[in-house]
């Protein structure tokens, strides 16, 4: 029953976002140029959808408005990004599906509302996988085999083109009790997003984790349904989730990994010059989307503190330490989940990080 409401509420989204399944477009020539309008790059205007998964002034909307500026600059005026943050068409993982069926061209895409869709993806959500150094990072997501093209490749059988890899920041953990030692959190209610690997990874340190979906994350952990959350920073300033929560643990377990996707018949479609255009303006808002996280989760902590009285716990070496040995469980189960294709993925991808780190 659950799978035919999601239907029908993804078949109403895309009537309501366009009378057919490609981009919206308008002619400056007679009605009869309109057929030509798809396999030409001249004579006409195109307007493009981009959703994603945040609220107005985060990382997400501000990555997207950059992304809006430079492609409406490249292209003289003849194309018009229209933005739609989390709520607007639906949530997260219906912003997904619109994109698989071409309801909309463009969307952030997070591995943790696709994990069901793309399991393989779920790496991202596997603790103390990457390294701390924040501009290694960015090497890694711009040059890695092991997700530019195997990964990739599995998105895109689900109809999903992956454009670039990239970083909302760090994860860190808000709770109603002290987190910092995996013994205490047995039986701990985690709220996570809907992934498979996320809940897996918080299993590993004997934790409920417990899906409940973003604008729903504040009344659960003020009414207690929830005890504890994991989120960048700014995500934790922006919701306010500090005030319903006693502890902020500077855990930096893993990174909120995101993705620029395109519908990819749309893509083909496009003429070879727009098709340039946009890999062009993903390539060149590459660091502005490193830099704007940084910006944000720095200040965040600084308002955070400002405004609250939440006690802020930075992890020892030795608590590190005791977390990463814990969280190697999760990998276990991330490989019986995926099989040999998501081994594969994995194991190419720790190489690179391996290689990386002493740089």
């Amino acid at each position: 029953m659950k799978k035919v409401i999601s239907f029908i509420m993804i078949i109403v989204l895309v009537m309501a976002l366009t009378t057919g399944c490609g981009p919206k477009q308008t002619t400056t020539g007679d009605a009869g140029d309109q057929n030509n309008q798809e396999s030409t790059s001249t004579g006409g205007t195109y307007t493009w959808r981009f959703a994603h998964e945040e609220i107005e002034g985060s990382v997400q909307d501000l990555y997207v408005k950059k992304f809006k500026e430079v492609i409406e600059k490249k292209s003289n005026g003849r194309v018009n990004i229209e933005i739609y943050p989390v709520g607007q068409i639906g949530d997260a993982t219906q912003q997904c599906e619109l994109l698989q069926n071409g309801g909309i061209e463009f969307g952030i895409i997070s591995p943790g509302n696709t994990g069901t869709i793309v399991p393989e993806n779920q790496l991202f959500s596997l603790h103390f996988l990457f390294t701390d150094d924040m501009d290694k990072n960015a090497e890694i997501f711009k040059t890695s085999t092991a997700l530019n093209e195997l990964l990739s490749n599995k998105y895109l059988e689900k109809d999903i083109k992956v454009l670039a890899y990239w970083t909302e920041g760090a994860m860190q953990w808000t709770s109603g009790k002290a987190v910092n030692t995996p013994d205490k959190w047995k039986g701990f209610k985690m709220r996570t997003m809907p992934s498979p690997m996320i809940v897996a990874a918080y299993q590993a340190y004997g934790a409920n984790p417990t899906p409940v979906p973003y604008m729903e994350v504040y009344s659960g952990l003020q009414l207690n349904m929830i005890e504890g959350q994991e989120n960048p920073l700014f995500a934790i300033e922006e919701m306010k989730f500090y005030e319903v929560q006693k502890y902020l643990t500077l855990a930096s377990s893993n990174l909120y990994v995101t993705t620029t996707a395109v519908n990819p018949d749309f893509f083909n479609g496009l003429p070879k010059d727009m098709q340039d255009m946009i890999m062009e303006t993903v390539d060149e808002i590459r660091d502005y989307s490193f830099d704007v996280q940084a910006d944000l989760n720095g200040n965040a902590l600084d308002k955070i503190r400002e405004k609250s009285n939440i006690e802020i716990v930075e992890l020892t070496t030795a608590e590190r330490e005791a977390f990463r040995e814990a969280s190697k469980a999760a990998y276990d189960k991330y490989v019986s989940m995926v099989g040999a294709a998501g081994k594969e993925i994995l194991e190419k991808l720790i190489e690179e990080v391996k290689a990386i780190e002493p740089k």
